[in-house]
């Protein structure tokens, strides 16, 4: 049967969803994707030095509490992924969005570690329903074959999140004191989420069960250029997931503990904010360009070069202080190549192996990755603990980013 009507249904784009819900929809995702990054993630490293100074809790503690913050957010994920694959995602955005308000306003009135911790821990659980996951699963169902196009503007405006947050934070922290400033932010974060979740989130959510609401970036593509019969050979998958954990490792370090290594060395928290921000705009910059750099350099070349950047900056944050001009070419450039290594990571598999086992290779890969990325605060800080400073800290990510270069280089 060829019948005109079948045709939307298995595209994920009913008819009774309009052009205009979707561009709505669409509108309102960028926008909470960005607050909702800037506020629950991005501000922390701006805010850790001034809630270490008022309250004694050692940096080392705090980013252990962030960590795992992310940890519980990434095992909530499965059961959060599950209930929009059933129901949609416009109620479970808007109560995700809800929670996260909760918690920054326990977080800003925590005067015991106990109370900050069950306000991160409350955070945790409503990153799970307002981050990239959830997004990603509405826009893939919504816009079926266009989804490219549609995650494609999310990640380009989420990637501006440190851009915007960072600084903004910084700014309210010269002004006020860390529990005003994350108050301030919880009133934007109420502000421009619960209220888009609800209303815009509107069209109509296929009566079918989603089995993987992450979104797959480049299997289109893939289908096509896939050698649908090489192997999958154990030691050389292990060697890629290896390697992307490491980096995974390295770069979330470097980002959530950037603040902290200007600040060691004299610079203030808006001059280490903005490095923070810059380094969103390299980002964006990054995806913007990957599929030119994917049609010039080929994939094993390209993912060394990614991560040989990866290692080289962090290398460069340790060893170079100054001039303040050099250390924000130096976010912008590793910015650009986390950017690029977001992307090469959602089609490591595909690339290498197709997409006819896509599902269950890709959940083996990404979870060490997601792991190591909830991870990287924590260990960043008890690095700079037990070395002495940040910059023997950043030496030592450096040395793991450039083992994940050769390993990716080996697999």
């Amino acid at each position: 049967m060829t019948e005109r009507p079948a045709a939307p249904a298995r595209t994920a784009s009913p008819p009774a969803v309009r052009p205009p819900e979707l561009r709505w929809a669409l509108r309102a995702l960028c926008l909470t994707e960005i607050v909702s990054w800037g506020v629950l993630y991005y501000a922390f490293p701006v805010l850790a030095p001034s809630i270490t100074a008022d309250t004694g809790w050692s940096a080392t503690e705090l980013t252990a509490i962030f960590s795992t913050a992310l940890v519980i957010s990434g095992l909530a994920g499965i059961a959060v992924g599950r209930v929009i694959s059933v129901h949609g995602p416009r109620w479970v955005m808007t109560s995700g969005s809800l929670v996260a308000v909760g918690s920054i306003a326990v977080i800003a009135s925590a005067h015991s570690l106990w109370q900050f911790i069950t306000g991160w821990l409350l955070a945790g659980l409503s990153m799970s329903g307002v981050l990239y996951a959830p997004a990603f699963a509405a826009v893939t169902v919504w816009f079926g074959r266009d989804r490219v196009r549609a995650l494609t503007a999310i990640t380009l405006v989420a990637g501006l999140a440190s851009t915007v947050f960072a600084p903004l934070t910084a700014l309210l922290d010269e002004h006020l004191s860390w529990r005003a400033t994350y108050l301030v932010l919880g009133v934007v974060l109420a502000v421009l989420t619960v209220v888009p979740h609800a209303v815009a989130l509107r069209p109509t959510w296929p009566n079918v069960h989603i089995r993987h609401p992450q979104p797959r970036l480049e299997e289109p593509r893939a289908e096509l250029d896939e050698p649908a019969g090489e192997p999958v050979r154990r030691r050389a998958f292990l060697r890629l997931t290896f390697a992307y954990t490491a980096m995974s490792l390295c770069s979330f370090a470097v980002v959530v503990n950037l603040v902290a290594l200007m600040q060691s060395r004299d610079y203030s928290t808006t001059a280490g904010a903005w490095a923070l921000g810059i380094g969103g705009v390299g980002q964006v910059l990054g995806r913007l360009g990957y599929a030119r750099l994917a049609r010039r350099i080929g994939l094993a070349a390209r993912t060394v070069a990614v991560f040989a950047v990866v290692a080289a900056t962090t290398a460069l944050f340790a060893l170079v202080t100054g001039p303040y001009a050099m250390l924000l070419l130096i976010s912008l450039v590793a910015g650009n190549a986390r950017g690029l290594s977001t992307l090469l990571s959602a089609t490591a598999v595909s690339d290498r192996w197709g997409v006819a086992r896509y599902a269950r290779l890709n959940g083996l890969f990404t979870a060490p990755t997601m792991i190591a990325g909830a991870l990287a605060p924590f260990v960043g800080a008890g690095l700079a603990a037990l070395l002495g400073g940040y910059p023997a800290a950043f030496i030592a990510l450096a040395v793991l980013g450039a083992a994940a270069a050769f390993l990716v280089a080996q697999s």
